[in-house]
């Protein structure tokens, strides 16, 4: 389970934020939390002044109302936020990019406009806009674990460390938070500081399966497959429609000769989401080398393909909505 997946998972953008699940990204079957700030529906008309004319032909001056472009940029920002519940993301990035000039001043349209950016996928936009909102309210948790997740993206494990750090510093009771951290720690290889963030999140939210997954991936690159497979059980045992854990335990016990026990799981997994067929799916996902190398292995099993093209097929044939 990847940091972008679960951006907002953890938090809104301010306390006047709302939230929408989004299937995918599936999420990965963790739905994606996307944060909208719940701005007031204000309408309003630029004022332009006619042409002044003197001895000289003078280009027009345009006469702008600071209420009337306020209430504009607070109207575009929330046409932003509900074209993102529907997942609209190049129409609300627009949107967004237009209020952000109008209202500059606005922090909560600054983090909206950085959001919007990580959605699709510009991480250095994002990383400026939220520090941009950052500027301008500075005692905001939720901007620094967004660029916690910026900084990810961007491979700067130790600067998405730094700056979920100071996150939780001032709220120190957010699970995903932990998860982030748990996520950059595990990239740096620095394993027992990634699991004590994982349980800091289960201790905090005991039906958090993604950390509980999650320790389970660190514990198998360590050699501990035991105590992987009891992670990856109890992950399956809080959410029985989530493909990773269960696929993680196939994997496991097909490497360790329970063949019939595995492409059973392994089945039921790929059915639930057939996405965690494709390798380069499952790395997004943080699957250790180890894990990945074996996972690579299970999945061009014939029987395994012959799930794959069913499934394929079903697919095909489905009947569209």
């Amino acid at each position: 389970m990847n940091a972008i997946e679960h951006f907002c998972r953890s938090v809104a953008l301010s306390s006047k934020l709302s939230e929408k699940r989004l299937q995918p990204l599936r999420f990965v079957t963790v739905l994606k939390r996307f944060p909208l700030i719940v701005l007031p529906l204000l309408v309003g008309v630029w004022g332009i002044a006619r042409p002044v004319v003197a001895q000289a032909v003078i280009p027009p001056v345009l006469q702008l109302d600071p209420r009337r472009l306020e209430q504009e940029g607070l109207t575009l920002a929330q046409e932003a936020a509900q074209l993102a519940q529907f997942q609209q993301y190049e129409m609300a990035l627009a949107r967004a990019q237009l209020a952000s000039q109008l209202i500059p001043r606005n922090p909560q349209i600054w983090a909206l406009l950085g959001s919007l950016y990580l959605q699709v996928d510009q991480y250095r936009q994002g990383v400026n806009a939220l520090q941009q909102a950052r500027s301008l309210d500075r005692n905001n948790p939720a901007l620094l674990f967004a660029l916690g997740t910026a900084y990810f993206r961007l491979e700067d494990y130790n600067q998405a460390i730094s700056y979920l750090q100071q996150g939780i510093r001032l709220k120190s009771d957010e699970p995903g938070a932990f998860f982030d951290l748990g996520n950059a720690y595990y990239m740096l290889k620095r394993y027992e500081e990634a699991i004590r963030s994982y349980e800091r999140a289960v201790r905090l939210d005991a039906k958090f399966w993604p950390a509980v997954n999650n320790i389970g991936l660190v514990l198998y690159e360590q050699g501990n497959v035991d105590g992987a497979l009891e992670r990856w059980r109890t992950a399956a045992q809080i959410d029985a429609q989530q493909a990773e854990p269960q696929l993680a335990i196939a994997v496991a016990l097909y490497t360790r000769g329970q063949q019939e026990e595995a492409l059973r799981l392994g089945e039921a997994a790929l059915r639930l989401d057939d996405r965690y067929a494709d390798p380069e799916f499952l790395k997004e996902n943080l699957w250790g080398d180890r894990l990945l190398a074996e996972a690579r292995t299970f999945l061009q099993l014939p029987k395994i393909r012959e799930v794959l093209a069913r499934i394929g097929q079903n697919q095909v044939g489905a009947p569209q909505r």
